[in-house]
């Protein structure tokens, strides 16, 4: 039975996890979706380069609680399943992964930082707070969210196990990291290129597609050849 249970939590953790707020926040607010400016990703971060920075609060806050509230009422109310802290750690990691292929917006999210750091706050307050406190460190003198988002989610892990000790916890948090890491993949390019885009600075459209790319390559070829039939003439 508490098999049916753990399953059960871990399912709740993942849909609550789909509900991709920068989304959901934009639309009702009459913005432009997150996905189609900056980045393309739909958080937080890139909802910010939209110029509406209460848009961009309230996704913070909303993505954070989706991983805390889920982990949250394991914590109160799972006990009477059999249901223990490692549940919660795991709950903590399906929201997690909901963000990141939420099931209700075709498999496409975001990076998962706010929704991470609210799971981590609820399993444990202190290694959330320390790992939050990384990340406005870093972001703070360094300016970029990717990066300040690279060294807490590398450094949770390690706060963890030299703290608190190899609990049940560390399993939900070592693949939380390692994908954290994984979708920041081409922020990683960007900063070592030096064209990541710093907290709050405006961005234009999303990068087109390969496909849109070419069929933008043959307007401005057709474009080229018009001016220089022009020219001949």
């Amino acid at each position: 039975m508490n098999i049916l249970f753990i399953a059960l939590a871990v399912l709740a953790g993942y849909l609550v996890g789909s509900l991709s707020f920068a989304v959901i926040i934009s639309r009702i607010m009459g913005l432009a979706d997150p996905r189609s400016y900056g980045s393309g990703n739909p958080g937080a971060t890139n909802v910010l380069r939209s110029g509406n920075r209460a848009a961009a609060v309230l996704t913070l806050a909303l993505d954070a609680l989706k991983g805390f509230v889920p982990v949250l009422l394991v914590l109160l109310y799972g006990p009477r399943f059999g249901l223990g802290e490692t549940t919660a750690a795991f709950v903590g990691l399906a929201a997690f992964v909901g963000h990141l292929w939420p099931v209700f917006f075709r498999f496409q999210g975001g990076k998962g930082v706010a929704t991470a750091a609210g799971a981590l706050l609820a399993i444990n307050p202190w290694l959330g707070a320390a790992t939050l406190l990384t990340w406005i460190i870093i972001a703070v003198f360094f300016r970029y969210s990717s990066l300040a988002s690279l060294v807490a989610a590398v450094f949770a892990p390690f706060y963890q196990a030299l703290i608190w000790g190899m609990e049940p916890l560390i399993l939900a948090l070592i693949p939380m990291s390692l994908l954290l890491v994984w979708r920041h993949e081409g922020n990683i390019r960007k900063l070592l290129a030096g064209t990541e885009s710093k907290l709050g600075q405006k961005a234009g459209a999303a990068p087109p597609r390969a496909a849109h790319a070419g069929h933008g390559g043959h307007h401005a070829h057709h474009a080229q050849h018009t001016k220089t039939r022009k020219g001949h003439h």
